[in-house]
């Protein structure tokens, strides 16, 4: 049998040349450099048998080492990602104080779904055509026969995991198995995701479904009763930060645009206008959403407040650009720029720039 890379070899010390460490032989006389940095421990006796891994050094030859890498051939396991190349693919931690290659080859065609350095992929380790180490993407006939069936109660139970592939149509994911095991697989669909999740990412996730044969699915979001509580605050705040109170963004909004701007789904969306509406908090016009009369005169008030502070605090003769408002309504000068309305509809100003203002 000769030496193989990727192996670990019970080997004897043959002899000892300086300045460069050990020969090593294999009982069919194949020799190998052992260097004095793969040394581990004290110095090997002529004629001990140490275990000795097998790889290629930067000339690509054969060598050996004392110390223990994470994975051997054809063995699995999850590396860092150390470094990327983007003609050549990522370098993986493989314990030896040199990396694994993880070919170009072997990473999703789009570059948003690529990993990035810190992120941890499964990977089984592999010779190339010219007998090289590499590292290959480890899928789900690798994976399957390590995974344990999920638990009941993980039911609407937020878990971590690593991404293992990312796909247009969703993200599959090895969940964290802790000391019952290796882990549990478990599948984001597209649109239970708010956005999008590299190869080898940590995830947090929600397990929304358990399926009979163990795996479960997903969501990033939380439960829609939560989560629309949340929306609710979110699209209510942004309202009130625009100048207007409004936003050219409702029920008849491209979802693209919504996840775009919001991150997050269509329905989700109309579910927190839905709640808004009800609530009394806001009105729709058209394609634009509006805080309620009620709700604007409270904004309002809180600028007053605060631009009152302000000129209070200049000096006599100061140039102030604050001008005063009427009647609870925004001056000509603050309205020149927002989309104003009159008798209860957006002007066509706001009609004009809704379609330009949903591009953003």
């Amino acid at each position: 049998m000769t030496l193989t890379a990727g192996t670990t070899r019970p080997l004897k010390v043959l002899r000892e040349v300086s300045p460069y460490g050990y020969f090593l032989v294999d009982e069919e006389g194949n020799e190998v450099l052992l260097h004095y940095t793969e040394l581990v421990g004290s110095k090997p006796s002529i004629g001990a048998t140490i275990d000795a891994f097998i790889f290629f050094d930067s000339e690509d030859r054969l060598a050996a080492t004392m110390k223990k890498p994470l994975l051997q051939l054809g063995e699995l396991a999850r590396l860092k990602v150390a470094d990327v190349h983007p003609k050549l693919g990522c370098f993986l931690e493989m314990g030896l104080g040199r990396q694994l290659l993880l070919p170009l080859s072997e990473l999703p065609e789009s570059i948003a779904y690529r990993p990035l350095p810190g992120d941890e992929v499964f990977v089984v380790m592999k010779h190339d055509k010219i007998g090289r180490l590499v590292a290959k993407i480890a899928f789900e006939e690798e994976l399957s026969p390590l995974v344990f069936a999920a638990p009941e109660a993980w039911r609407n139970q937020w878990v971590e995991g690593w991404v293992t592939k990312t796909l247009q149509m969703g993200s599959f994911v090895i969940l964290d198995g802790g000391v019952v095991g290796f882990g549990v697989y478990g599948m984001i669909p597209a649109p239970e995701r708010t956005r999008a999740l590299r190869l080898g990412e940590r995830v947090r996730a929600r397990v929304t479904f358990i399926r009979e044969d163990g795996r479960v699915n997903l969501s990033m979001s939380e439960k829609k009763e939560v989560g629309r509580e949340l929306d609710a605050d979110r699209l209510l705040a942004f309202l009130k930060e625009r100048p207007n109170g409004g936003m050219p963004y409702s029920d008849e909004t491209d979802p693209d645009i919504i996840k775009q701007r919001f991150g997050i789904s269509k329905s989700a969306f109309k579910r927190a206008l839905g709640k808004l509406l009800r609530e009394g908090l806001i009105t729709q016009k058209g394609s634009w959403t509006y805080l309620t009369e009620a709700q604007a005169e409270d904004n309002l008030g809180g600028d007053e407040t605060a631009s009152l502070g302000a000129d209070v605090n200049k000096s006599s003769g100061a140039n102030v650009n604050t001008l005063p408002r009427a009647n609870g309504t925004a001056s000509s000068e603050t309205s020149g720029n927002v989309s104003p309305r009159a008798n209860g509809t957006a002007s066509s100003e706001a009609s004009g720039n809704a379609r330009g203002e949903a591009g953003k």
